[in-house]
Parts: structure tokens; C-alpha cells; sequence
């Protein structure tokens, strides 16, 4: 059977849709309540949660919105993380991610880190790079939940040298931070150790 010539530029297109295109989609779409700009992001938040291939790096805009804080709202705040996570979306495929960092920076100053030579990540392997100054974060571990949105978390404030991985991202022609691995504190050095005094007679 022949498609008509009016339909065969639309035929690839029409097929896709009806074998992707969920049946809430559909009714939403032909009654006028969802843009074309909407029924796009929902077919691509519904093949995120089917997926199951392997999760990309993020991108420059990705990695700023969730990562990136601002000094508004007390870094001590005990619910930080569990609030943090849900208003800035980060997960796993709709998973609970086991840890995360907030960072009170800016995307510069941590893409600048990128350019500095390898130093080793908090598990001992050498592709990590260190941040040349003290930055304020915070430290999100997971202590309950596996879905969104009941992922919860232990907040702890950080401050010290950020250490992080970066790759190249094509599009813009950047090196761009793509995970925060650690923060290392600062050890006060102002502090000095007790020597016992030695007598010699």
C-alpha cells in the first residue's frame, strides 16, 4: 500500500509518533493543552525514565544548575541537601544519587581548575584536578530513599580545594567540570604543634 504524496514527507514522523508517543501525551496534544514545546520535554523526560543505555556527562548548563549555589540560604541549613536536590532535579534516571556536592562558586572558577595538572580523587586514582582556592560547599550524603522525590539527605558544610573531573565538550570547544569528587578541607596551620622541650646538661 502506497502513503499519499501530500503524507510522505510527514510519513517517518507520523509512524515515530504513534509508536512513542504515550496515550496521555496524545490526549493532552489534540486537546490543545500542551505546547508542541512541552509535548517535547515530557517525550524526552518519558525516555529518560525508560532508558536504561549509560548516563552522559553533563553539560556545561547542567553541571552550573546543579552544582552551581548561591549565598542566599545558610550553607549549615540541616535539610540543604534534601531540599537542594529536588529544586535543582538531580538524580540518576529518577534514582537517588549516593552523593552530591552544592558549591558556593563560580562556573569559571572551577572550569579553570580543569586546566591544572592531575592530582588523585578521594579513591587514590590520579584524574582528579584541584581548585587553586578555598571554596565553600556543601556535602550531600544519601541516608534514605531510592526514587525521586523521596531521596533525603545528611547536609554537612565543607570548605578547602575542590577536586573534580573535567572533559572536553565538542559544541562549545570548552573543557567543562563534570563531577565533584571531594572537598578537601583546609588543615589550620596556624596551629602549632606541642614539641616537648628537650634539657641537655
Amino acid at each position: 500500500m502506497q502513503t499519499p504524496l501530500t503524507l510522505r514527507p510527514f510519513a517517518p514522523l507520523l509512524l515515530l509518533l504513534l509508536l512513542l508517543q504515550p496515550l496521555q501525551l496524545k490526549f493532552l496534544h489534540q486537546n490543545g493543552r500542551m505546547s508542541e514545546e512541552k509535548a517535547e520535554l515530557f517525550e524526552d523526560y518519558l525516555e529518560e525514565l525508560d532508558s536504561t543505555g549509560p548516563t552522559l556527562p553533563p553539560t556545561k548548563d547542567v553541571f552550573k544548575s546543579h552544582t552551581i549555589i548561591d549565598p542566599e540560604r545558610p550553607l549549615t541549613d540541616y535539610y540543604y541537601c534534601t531540599d537542594e536536590v529536588k529544586m535543582k532535579n538531580v538524580h540518576n534516571r529518577f534514582h537517588c544519587v549516593k552523593e552530591h556536592f552544592f558549591l558556593l562558586a563560580s562556573f569559571e572558577e572551577l572550569q579553570e581548575a580543569c586546566y591544572n595538572l592531575f592530582v588523585p580523587c578521594k579513591n587514590g586514582v590520579k584524574k582528579c584536578h584541584r581548585s587553586r582556592q578555598s571554596i565553600k560547599g556543601v556535602y550531600c550524603n544519601l541516608i534514605s530513599g531510592t526514587r525521586m522525590p523521596n531521596c533525603v539527605y545528611a547536609s554537612s558544610y565543607r570548605q578547602g580545594y575542590v577536586l573534580l573531573t573535567c572533559r572536553w565538550q565538542n559544541d562549545i570547544q570548552e573543557m567543562v567540570p563534570t563531577y565533584i569528587n571531594d572537598i578537601t578541607e583546609i588543615k589550620d596551620v596556624t596551629k602549632k604543634k606541642h614539641v616537648p622541650q628537650r634539657y641537655f646538661y
